[in-house]
């Protein structure tokens, strides 16, 4: 369908409900469908028809949006290009910014009937992305200054990898493994080696020669340790075929093992000393959770791969309320009426101002 044809879709509940989907297989919204309003709440198509018949629906209006819990706001981007083909003005704060309980994120002034139907996508993009790049702003802190590198695409529906991944670098990670969520942010995507690698080759020493031999000099050799034998012996059989050309061995060890435990980091790094090669660093994946990162810190890790604990954040709720309508001040009941003060709002659209 035309972006014109999909429009039509959200004027009224009988198109709504003749509306049949093409079946593409791959479920998630495009973004033509998102700024047609398909992902609206229905209710909200109901009230601009009832709206429209009443003759109310090009009343003036601003409108707040509003954290519900502390945390670091991440989705205004997304958010303002959703905004952007409309006739409204929107303040906002940046992405990145702390945000307390109850702070006004973004206002948006216009007419009701041009952004009203955009609420439940507005809402949604900065509560996921707000919650993925809080948690991520939570494990940077308590692991700081050793880096965190978000792993979290293979949890998440690969609609929203890019945007968690995206989240997660404004909340401070220092990269992401998915493509096009680092490449949106300008990163370059970041990454090891699968276990299916040393599967497929055999052996860990031999796949990571042809690493070595194959990928961009740029490109660390960090060499996965826990597949075959005994992770210090690997760490070291690897040490020795690379020499000064690894930058790490990476600790993945499943939890039928044990997991990494620091006494198991600990052991590594005394005997990559002992022979010789006491500049490797570790980097440890695979069920990172704060109070690891505390304990795993403590004996040397070098570098982290954060993935489940990111990307399972639950969002951090948001609420649009409407403040002002043709210049009076409402609210619901509860809340007050007007414009709410506090923290100031930067011009965001139209662009420009």
């Amino acid at each position: 369908m035309s972006d014109h044809d999909l429009a039509q879709v959200v004027k009224s509940i009988d198109a709504v409900k003749a509306y049949q989907p093409p079946d593409r297989g791959i479920r998630s919204a495009t973004p033509a469908e998102i700024q047609a309003g398909l992902t609206a709440d229905v209710y909200f198509v109901g009230t601009q028809q009832i709206l429209d018949h009443l003759g109310l629906s090009q009343r003036k209006v601003t409108a707040e949006v509003f954290a519900n819990h502390a945390g670091v706001l991440a989705g205004i981007d997304e958010a303002l290009s959703l905004l952007e083909p409309l006739d409204v003005t929107v303040e906002a704060l940046d992405d990145g910014t702390q945000v307390h309980e109850k702070d006004v994120v973004m206002r948006i002034s216009g007419r009701y009937g041009e952004f009203g139907l955009y609420e439940t996508a507005l809402l949604g993009i900065l509560a996921s992305s707000s919650g993925w790049a809080s948690r991520a702003r939570e494990i940077v802190d308590l692991a700081a200054p050793i880096p965190v590198i978000s792993f979290g695409a293979r949890h998440v529906h690969p609609a929203v990898a890019s945007v968690m991944d995206r989240a997660a670098l404004i909340g401070g990670a220092a990269g992401a493994s998915s493509i096009l969520g680092a490449r949106q942010a300008g990163e370059t995507p970041s990454g090891t080696m699968p276990h299916a690698l040393l599967l497929m080759v055999g052996d860990t020493v031999q796949a990571a020669e042809a690493y070595d031999g194959i990928m961009p000099p740029d490109a660390p050799r960090v060499v996965l340790v826990d597949t075959f034998k005994d992770e210090a012996e690997e760490a070291l059989r690897v040490a020795s075929a690379l020499g000064s050309k690894l930058a790490a061995i990476r600790l993945d060890t499943p939890r039928e093992r044990g997991g990494v435990t620091p006494g198991l980091v600990r052991e590594l790094k005394a005997r990559l000393a002992q022979e010789g090669y006491p500049d490797v660093g570790i980097f440890v994946s695979g069920g990172v959770t704060p109070e690891r990162v505390i304990a795993l810190k403590e004996v040397g890790v070098t570098g982290f791969g954060v993935g489940s604990y990111i990307a399972a954040a639950p969002p951090l709720d948001m609420t649009m309320d409407l403040k002002m309508v043709d210049g009076q001040p409402v609210a619901k009941r509860g809340r007050i009426p007007g414009l709410t003060p506090g923290r100031a709002l930067r011009p965001r659209l139209p662009r420009g101002s």
